[in-house]
C-alpha cells in the first residue's frame, strides 16, 4: 500500500482528531486545518500533499470553495469530499467541479482507506503520464452519471414511502380517500402558476402530501367520530399538526417539508393554530396549501352535505381574502380556469382506480406523489 501526505480541512476538531488517527494508523503524514481559509497557506507551508479531505459544509468556507482554491493552485492534488447523506446533491456537483471522490458520514476506516490509496494512485500516475487526465474525465463523467441514477432511484423509493404513509392514513378515515393527492395535485398547479422552479415545488408538494400525517396519532374515538366533537375532542385533533410535524422534521430530506404540515392550518388574518401565524410569518407553501385544501373540502362530498361546484368553491375562496387566505394567492387562484381544478380531479380519480386494481408490482402504475399539472398552466 502507497503511503502519502495528507491535508485534513475540517472545522471540527473531532472529525479532524478521528479522520488523522484512522490515516496515520495506516501511515500516512497528516497535516490538519481548522480554518478552510487557510488551506493555500497550508499547503504552501507544510507541502507537497498527495490529497486534501475536507468537509463539504463548513462555517467560514464550504468545501466547493476549498476545492477551486486547491485545483486553481495545485491542480495535480486530488480533492477527496466528506458529505452527510442528505446532502448527496453537494457531492454531484463537487464531482463535476473537479472533486476526486466523496465519503460518507460517518467514515467508515476501510472505504476511508480504498479511497485515499486511490487517490494518491491517481496523483502519481497522473505525474507519470499525461494522457491519464483524457482518461479520467471520461471515468468521473461515467461515476457522475451513475450517482445522478443512483439519486433519482433513491428519490422515487422515497415518494414511494410518502404515497404508502398517505394511503394508511386514507384506509384509516375513508372520509379523505383520496384527499392528500388532490391537494397536492392542487397545491402543485398553484405553485406552478406562481412561478416557483422545481425544486421548491418539490418541497411544496411534499408539504401538502403529509399534511395531516399527524392524524395517524389520535385516538380513532376522536378520529372516526360520526358527530359534533366536543371542545376537549377538538383541542386533541388540533394536535395533529404539532404531532405531524414532530414525526416528519426527523426525516433530513422533509426539513423543509414540515414546516408545511405545522403550519397547514394557519389562517392569514392569524386566527389560525397551532401557533396563530399571521400574514407571510405563514410559510409560503403552507399559505398556498390552504387555497388547495378548502377548494378540495367543498367541492368533495360529506356525509353531512353534498359537494358544490368548483364555481362555488371559487366564491367562497373569494369571500376570504384576507383572512383566511394571502389575497395575493387569492387573485391568482381567481385566474385560473374552474377546468384545471376539474381536470386534475378526474385525472386523480383515474390514477386511483388503476392503482387500486392489484396489478403485481412490476406491472402496477409508478406513484405520482409530484403531478404534472404544467400544461394547464402554462
Amino acid at each position: 500500500m502507497d503511503t502519502g501526505r495528507i491535508l485534513i480541512v475540517d472545522d471540527e476538531r473531532a472529525v479532524r482528531v478521528l479522520l488523522r488517527a484512522m490515516l496515520e494508523r495506516q501511515g500516512h503524514a497528516c497535516v490538519d486545518v481548522a480554518d478552510p481559509r487557510d488551506v493555500v497557506d497550508q499547503m504552501h507551508l507544510h507541502g507537497p500533499f498527495d490529497v486534501v479531505v475536507t468537509d463539504l459544509l463548513m462555517a467560514e468556507m464550504n468545501g466547493l470553495e476549498v476545492l477551486e482554491k486547491v485545483t486553481a493552485r495545485y491542480p495535480d492534488v486530488p480533492v477527496v469530499m466528506i458529505t452527510a447523506s442528505h446532502d448527496m446533491a453537494l457531492a454531484m456537483n463537487a464531482l463535476r467541479r473537479g472533486a476526486f471522490d466523496y465519503l460518507v458520514k460517518p467514515v467508515i476506516r476501510e472505504q476511508l482507506q480504498v479511497v485515499i490509496q486511490r487517490a494518491i494512485t491517481h496523483r502519481r500516475n497522473s505525474q507519470k503520464n499525461p494522457g491519464y487526465w483524457e482518461k479520467l474525465e471520461q471515468l468521473v463523467t461515467a461515476r457522475t452519471e451513475l450517482l445522478q441514477k443512483t439519486m433519482t432511484d433513491l428519490e422515487r423509493s422515497y415518494d414511494i414511502t410518502l404515497e404508502a404513509l398517505g394511503d394508511a392514513l386514507d384506509l384509516k378515515d375513508s372520509e379523505t380517500e383520496g384527499h392528500s393527492k388532490r391537494v397536492t395535485a392542487y397545491t402543485i398547479a398553484l405553485a406552478r402558476a406562481m412561478g416557483y422552479g422545481q425544486e421548491e415545488i418539490r418541497m411544496i408538494a411534499r408539504g401538502a402530501f403529509l399534511h395531516d400525517i399527524g392524524k395517524m396519532a389520535i385516538p380513532d374515538a376522536i378520529l372516526l367520530k360520526p358527530g359534533a366533537l366536543t371542545e376537549e375532542e377538538r383541542t386533541i385533533m388540533r394536535e395533529h399538526c404539532a404531532r405531524g410535524y414532530q414525526m416528519v422534521r426527523k426525516i433530513p430530506y422533509l426539513r423543509e417539508a414540515a414546516e408545511i404540515v405545522y403550519a397547514h392550518q394557519e389562517r392569514y388574518d392569524g386566527k389560525g393554530y397551532p401557533r396563530g401565524l399571521r400574514g407571510e410569518q405563514i410559510p409560503f407553501g403552507a399559505r398556498i396549501f390552504a387555497i388547495a385544501d378548502t377548494l378540495d373540502a367543498i367541492t368533495s362530498d360529506r356525509p353531512y352535505r353534498r359537494a358544490s361546484s368548483f364555481a362555488e368553491a371559487r366564491g367562497e375562496i373569494l369571500k376570504c381574502s384576507g383572512s383566511q387566505f394571502d389575497p395575493r394567492l387569492v387573485e391568482l387562484f381567481a385566474s385560473l380556469p374552474d377546468d384545471l381544478w376539474q381536470d386534475l380531479r378526474e385525472e386523480i380519480s383515474a390514477h386511483m382506480r388503476r392503482y387500486q386494481t392489484y396489478l403485481p408490482v412490476e406491472q402496477a402504475p409508478p406513484p405520482r406523489l409530484v403531478y404534472t399539472a404544467a400544461h394547464h398552466v402554462a
